[in-house]
């Protein structure tokens, strides 16, 4: 778009010395359109970004006529108002500068005459150039995020390609404001103190400014729920042209997370399918997957049915599809495993570094000698590498293919929050019943709803712990929790004397905006600081899934 001050340094207006009188701060606002206008009373018909060319011919002489004409252009959204001296007014009255600059509206004479079919023409030709260059700029941009978005690439890259086009610093993070990528010179200098920084810009609903970093900040939703924001971090206003990277990327960030880019065995590729069928459909998929399990050498009605999840941790930072040739190697492995320890199962990975098996056995069978059978060849098959780095987790036996989906959650449950090596030598795997609610929270640590509760009940806490990190309001409210709404117990463990910590807890509770002693809010405020902790306390962050 074309700017006022840009308009002035046209040769067409330049012919005619124009000397900006008031109203300078507002140079920068951008032209829509020029129009000549003698009248006084023409704000009625303008529509806003209007420059107005006038001689003054028809303007009042009283300062209270001069004032109201340019505060009445000012309310209809006039870029700026040009007038050229000598027919009505041999200065530009005092009146009418005060009243512009009071309203920063720029207010421009013209020394000597000029043509004014000239000068719309020049600034028409240049509007509808810069809007033709900001087509081809923003087909430019889809064409490469598109192209991006078809060739699968990461997370990362997209993430990078989005700092190269904007020219700027540009982060991925969750809802719990954790880095998830980053891209673009300076971006380190942008990551100190990030969970702070962040915590002062809100989500918005659409793509905004956010005011106390001046960065630029678009939502990443998936299937219309909020999944996490793309963050750039331009040097001064941000232009239309990064306003349009930063959507393309976002856009192009769920996509990427809809996208199904594992490459597998014909047989695995069936598997998985099969099993990612059962998680997402249960009981009202179990007919079909019973009748196109059997068909491959599977069989699940009339059979005592065990889910299994073997994790993989520890692993190194590899590219999106080395990672998913390692994922595929440990498949085929696994179902080798079973294979040689003489069970019949369904194998397929589940998300990345997690292999899945649904363990199809005999009514009559011994559950847990087959297993421990399992578990051993596992060991034997993968390897002495993968020895303090695999967790074997099982979910309970059940006799029905539409109750599969329970053990088969149980098992990712039990994966998800057991430590590398906590196998026991007398089973060799991990159960459901070795977890707890906290075994439940680091599970669903990376589902945009269980980090939009955390945030819903602890966002302003944390906000005013920053601010005020000598109250440790979080830490009053982690002891009273502690120790089951006993105030005293609290203030003991916090430090402080009972009647100190009252005073402390009367701040907390006008932080949270209510009381926190009654036993639901205070179950709420625990749920919450445990998954927060869930949420921080991941080393080895948890692929989020069933794949979206």
């Amino acid at each position: 778009m074309v700017t006022v001050r840009e308009a002035l340094a046209l040769p067409e207006i330049a012919l005619g010395g124009p000397r900006v009188v008031a109203g300078a701060t507002g140079l920068g606002a951008t032209i829509r359109w020029v129009h000549v206008a003698e009248v006084a009373d023409i704000a009625q018909l303008l529509q806003g970004g209007e420059l107005i060319l006038t001689t003054g011919i028809a303007l009042p002489d009283e300062p209270a006529g001069l004032e109201r004409y340019v505060a009445d252009l000012a309310s209809a959204g006039a870029s700026g108002i040009v007038v050229e001296l000598g027919r009505h007014f041999a200065r530009l009255p005092a009146a009418m500068a005060a009243a512009a600059e009071r309203l920063g509206l720029p207010l421009v004479e013209l020394v000597r005459e000029v043509r004014y079919v000239d000068v719309t023409q020049a600034v028409h030709s240049r509007i509808v150039n810069a809007q033709f260059e900001e087509l081809e700029r923003a087909k430019e941009i889809h064409e490469i995020f598109t192209e991006l978005s078809l060739e699968g690439a990461s997370v990362a890259e997209i993430v990078r390609e989005v700092a190269t086009r904007a020219g700027c610093p540009a982060i991925l993070e969750n809802l719990s404001h954790q880095v998830l990528a980053q891209g673009g010179e300076g971006v380190d200098q942008i990551l100190a103190g990030w969970e702070r920084r962040s915590r002062s810009v809100p989500l918005p609903e659409r793509t905004e400014i956010g005011q106390s970093e001046g960065w630029l900040v678009t939502r990443v939703a998936v299937r219309g729920e909020p999944w996490g924001r793309l963050v750039l971090a331009p040097h001064g206003e941000p232009s239309a042209a990064q306003v349009l990277v930063a959507e393309r990327g976002a856009s192009a960030i769920a996509i990427e997370r809809l996208v199904e880019r594992d490459r597998e065995s014909l047989e695995r590729q069936v598997h998985r399918s099969l099993l990612a069928e059962l998680l997402d459909r249960g009981a009202v998929g179990s007919k079909a997957v019973s009748a196109r399990s059997k068909a491959i050498g599977v069989p699940l009605d009339g059979r005592r049915l065990v889910g299994v999840v073997v994790r993989f941790a520890g692993d190194p930072q590899l590219a999106p599809l080395a990672t998913q040739a390692r994922d595929q190697q440990r498949a085929e492995r696994v179902a080798r495993a079973a294979r040689v320890a003489g069970l019949s199962a369904l194998v397929g990975v589940l998300r990345s570094g997690h292999v899945g098996l649904l363990v199809s056995l005999e009514m009559r069978a011994d559950a847990r000698s087959s297993l421990e059978r399992l578990a051993r060849q596992l060991r034997d098959g993968l390897g002495s590498t993968m020895e303090g780095h695999l967790v074997i987790a099982v979910g309970r036996a059940v006799v029905q293919a539409e109750h599969a989906r329970r053990s088969l959650e149980e098992a990712i449950q039990v994966a998800s929050v057991s430590e590398p090596g906590s196998t026991t030598t007398e089973r060799g795997y991990v159960e459901l019943p070795d977890v707890r609610v906290r075994g439940l929270l680091y599970l669903l640590r990376d589902d945009p709803r269980l980090q939009g509760f955390v945030e819903r009940e602890l966002g302003g806490l944390l906000a005013h712990d920053v601010a005020h990190p000598d109250e440790r309001l979080v830490a009053a409210l982690t002891a009273l929790c502690h120790q089951g709404g006993n105030v005293a117990a609290a203030a003991k463990e916090f430090g402080l004397s009972r009647a100190a910590f009252y005073h402390r807890l009367a701040r907390l509770e006008d932080v949270l905006g209510g009381p926190v002693t009654s036993v639901e809010a205070l179950l709420s405020c625990h749920l919450a600081l445990l998954a927060l902790g869930a949420i921080r306390s991941s080393a080895e962050p948890t692929p989020s899934g069933p794949d979206l």
